[in-house]
């Protein structure tokens, strides 16, 4: 059920950097990039997919894990993702990506999901030393990181408090919460 598969695809953020995500499980979960939609159909993204370890390693450094958790600075050796894949805009086709990449990487986070797998959208990322990392071309804007693998972490969904706090945190077990506005809080007007 959908509502199942939504629920299971949460950002997780520390994982079973062991367990190995085979180049060929990136390809399949790039196809369900590949067909969500684009807008106007220009279809202007394109993927870097990263399943080695000694890749791995160039690209964890590049990226910003958790803004709340200011004393964490990401996952430690052996939580780390097993894989990567980079979503870029090709500036050849367009030089504005409208929702794409959300839409897209949705559908990757779903798909892998779907597959046993976990996996955090990462925005904060630097650019500039990724693009020298992996040799991104200039004509390539790096939009989104998603770091993917099997789950090493507990992340419960949970009604907002009184007070408002929409932070997520982790608890003194390491149990990831993460606070979610109420259905009713969400609808302005339905008859």
């Amino acid at each position: 059920m959908l509502l199942d598969l939504v629920t299971k695809n949460r950002s997780y953020r520390r994982f079973k950097q062991e367990v190995p995500v085979s180049l060929e499980t990136l390809k399949e979960l790039v196809n369900l990039a590949r067909l969500s939609a684009s807008g106007a159909n220009r279809q202007p993204l394109k993927y870097f997919l990263s399943a080695a370890a000694e890749r791995n390693r160039a690209i964890f450094p590049c990226l910003g894990w958790a803004g709340y958790l200011k004393d964490w600075g990401g996952p430690s050796e052996g939580e780390r993702p097993a894989a990567y894949i980079v979503i870029l805009g090709d500036k050849g086709i367009a030089d504005y990506y409208f929702c794409d990449h959300g839409i897209a990487g949705q559908n990757i986070l779903l798909g892998a999901a779907e597959k046993g797998l976990g996996g955090c959208f990462i925005g904060n990322v630097q650019r500039d030393r990724l693009r020298a990392e992996l040799k991104i071309p200039e004509t390539m804007d790096i939009l989104l990181v998603i770091a993917l693998g099997v789950p090493a972490e507990k992340v419960v969904l949970e009604d907002i408090g009184p007070s408002g706090d929409i932070r997520y945190y982790r608890d003194a077990q390491s149990i990831h919460h993460v606070p979610k506005r109420k259905l009713q809080d969400l609808i302005i007007g339905a008859e």
